[in-house]
């Protein structure tokens, strides 16, 4: 159980890499024809960008029922509700707290929020494929203060 603990753990913090690096070089690379739905001002419920939510929840759940249904591959099971609450973090974040895509009442009060939300929307200051800078989704380096 420990093991399926720290493997849960590991991912979760693992995937803020894996998001930044997909952020970077894929949405703003060679997936730049979804992610740009993401950088114009448009009044749709859905965006062409969401279709990546898509690919990494299909990622998450075939993780998890390959680790729950073959015992052989336990840890994926792990792996899987890792890349999921990460996901869970992201929508939460990205989604309703930033782009208030559920209109909600919310104001930054922690360093912490205000550092991510100002990186954020330094990040959205550029609508180009290239230029743009701040790819992560809950860390943000202290210049961002």
């Amino acid at each position: 159980m420990l093991m399926g603990i720290l493997l849960w753990l590991g991912t979760f913090l693992g995937m803020e890499g894996v998001a930044w690096f997909t952020h970077k070089y894929i949405m703003h690379g060679i997936m730049w024809n979804w992610h740009e739905s993401h950088h114009v001002h448009h009044k749709d419920k859905l965006e062409k960008n969401d279709l990546f939510s898509v690919v990494f929840g299909i990622s998450s759940t075939l993780t998890i029922i390959v680790g729950a249904e073959i015992p052989a591959y336990w840890p994926l099971f792990y792996i899987g509700l890792g890349i999921a609450t990460y996901g869970i973090f992201y929508f939460i974040f990205h989604d309703i707290i930033v782009h208030r895509r559920i209109k909600i009442k919310y104001k930054a009060g922690s360093a912490y929020m205000k550092r991510i939300m100002k990186a954020h929307y330094v990040h959205h200051e550029v609508h180009t494929k290239k230029g743009a800078e701040a790819f992560g989704f809950l860390y943000a380096p202290k210049k961002y203060q």
